[in-house]
């Protein structure tokens, strides 16, 4: 479904010469404690270890000639990290994929991209999975 998100990005008007897509990969931080002690998100986190995702949505976007940069970011609440970085990169709009969650059709978004629409100070794009 994230690439049903690019696909959305690449389809934006002249977005092979105006559009400058950011594709983002939130880390969340964890904390966790047993026998063998503790392990904190920090000491494993590796801000170039990227996800399959995303290379295969900046593969999608570079096809259609988007201009992309990646960014990871370590974060304890990955909407508020979302919404930090559109912040401070100023973007004109957040595009998110999400998933219908009610076998009846009604949309529930999972808890970062409802958190993401509710908070957003810009423009927010929700590219749902069929």
């Amino acid at each position: 479904h994230v690439l049903a998100a690019a696909d959305a990005v690449a389809s934006l008007p002249n977005a092979d010469d105006e559009v400058e897509a950011v594709i983002l990969n939130v880390y969340e931080g964890f904390e966790v404690s047993g026998e063998s002690g503790r392990v904190d998100s920090e000491d494993v986190w590796n801000e170039e270890n990227y996800p399959e995702s995303v290379d295969a949505v900046e593969d999608r976007l570079a096809e259609a000639g988007v201009e992309t940069t990646r960014r990871r970011v370590h974060g304890d609440d990955p909407a508020e990290t979302i919404i930090e970085v559109a912040a401070e990169l100023d973007v004109d709009n957040i595009t998110m994929s999400g998933r219908r969650r009610s076998p009846t059709g009604k949309m529930l978004f999972g808890s970062t991209t409802q958190s993401v629409l509710l908070a957003a100070d810009r423009p927010v794009t929700v590219i749902l999975e069929e």
